[in-house]
């Protein structure tokens, strides 16, 4: 059983950027790299979908923080607290510690 090549998002970029180019053809690309042609087409695509992103301002934009859902998950920790405390102090006589 033969395992996937994993590749670095450099080489991605380098192969992709070659595939933009047009000076060869996919075809000509994927036995230079040894790659299959279809991979070229995939990283292609991805890199033109995702070229917008580089010139956005403030590069990565922070995630937002729900404050309801972090109300609820509060809650959710202080019962799952007192549930495992009181379960501890009746788990006592049995286990002698």
């Amino acid at each position: 059983m033969s395992k996937r090549k994993q590749h670095s998002p450099e080489f991605k970029a380098k192969v992709a950027l070659e595939a933009l180019k047009g000076e060869h053809t996919v075809s000509e690309l994927a036995s230079r790299f040894g790659i299959h042609p279809t991979m070229i087409h995939t990283w292609k695509r991805a890199l033109l979908e995702g070229a917008s992103g580089v010139f956005e301002r403030g590069g990565k934009k922070a995630p937002e923080i729900d404050e309801e859902q972090v109300k609820e998950l509060h809650a959710k920790i202080g019962a799952l607290a007192v549930a495992n405390d009181f379960l501890s102090r009746k788990l006592k006589p049995w286990t002698g510690k």
